[in-house]
């Protein structure tokens, strides 16, 4: 469970180990991923990772897998964000974003295939898109680019492996009511001229279910496609947001 001292990824990470699972997290605050293994308590365990650099994820995995003997499902759950206008977006944002968000999934999915194939385990991955891999937003074109990368890779990986009983899907939340969307409300706010409240009152509204998403709505759907219940699923894109996106 990459990302999962906070946020969505801590709500998957909770709903796991509620469900039986022995979860190990892995966030780049490797102190907050040890205090939330703690808190969840039922084994958990954190460590340090960091899943843009490919030595801390092999590292990572490695000591997992002598931990706790093997594993059988991933969750890529680390992310990142910022908000610029494409005029005024810098290399160093692009390269944040696709370095997080695309080649942690490609290093953190790769790790887990080797695994699954060395093996045998009909292994799961279930990897965090958004609704910004299906629908291009603004003042988050790099963003919604790492997030379609995402998307895709998905897809394509869920191909290669499907012949060896490995399922690979993707969630895509909306509007999810975190601190990494606090800082996004801010940035936004400030773009348009709006304030805080005018941005939020905006997304509800774009939303049918008529309020933000919570971490575990998101949690319940990986949960799902972590479970047996989404057996003969592989390659989708789940869309988890309260009616944004019915496509």
């Amino acid at each position: 469970m990459t990302g999962g001292a906070t946020g969505i990824g801590l709500a998957i990470a909770r709903a796991l180990a509620d469900a039986g699972a022995r979860v190990v997290i892995a966030d780049l605050d490797g102190a907050g991923a040890e205090r939330v293994a703690g808190e969840i308590g039922g084994g958990a365990s954190g460590i340090a990772i960091d899943v843009r650099k490919r030595d801390s994820v092999e590292q990572a995995f490695a000591g997992i897998e002598q931990r706790l003997g093997g594993y059988q499902i991933l969750c890529a759950n680390a992310g990142v964000s910022t908000m610029n206008l494409v005029a005024d977006l810098t290399d160093e944002e692009w390269d944040f974003n696709f370095d997080v968000n695309a080649r942690g999934v490609f290093l953190t999915n790769q790790a887990a295939v080797r695994h699954f194939l060395k093996t045998g385990a009909k292994g799961i991955i279930v990897n965090t898109a958004s609704l910004a891999a299906k629908w291009g937003a603004p003042w988050l074109a790099h963003y919604s680019a790492s997030k379609f990368a995402v998307m895709g890779f998905t897809q394509a990986l869920a191909r290669e492996v499907a012949a060896n009983g490995i399922r690979v899907n993707c969630v895509c939340p909306g509007f999810v009511k975190t601190g990494m969307q606090s800082r996004e409300v801010q940035w936004e706010a400030k773009l348009r001229s709006l304030t805080p409240q005018q941005v939020i009152d905006e997304y509800i509204a774009q939303t049918p279910l008529g309020r933000l998403e919570q971490p575990e709505d998101v949690a319940k759907a990986v949960l799902f496609l972590c479970s047996d219940l989404s057996g003969f699923i592989t390659g989708e894109s789940l869309n988890v947001t309260g009616g944004v996106r019915m496509d």
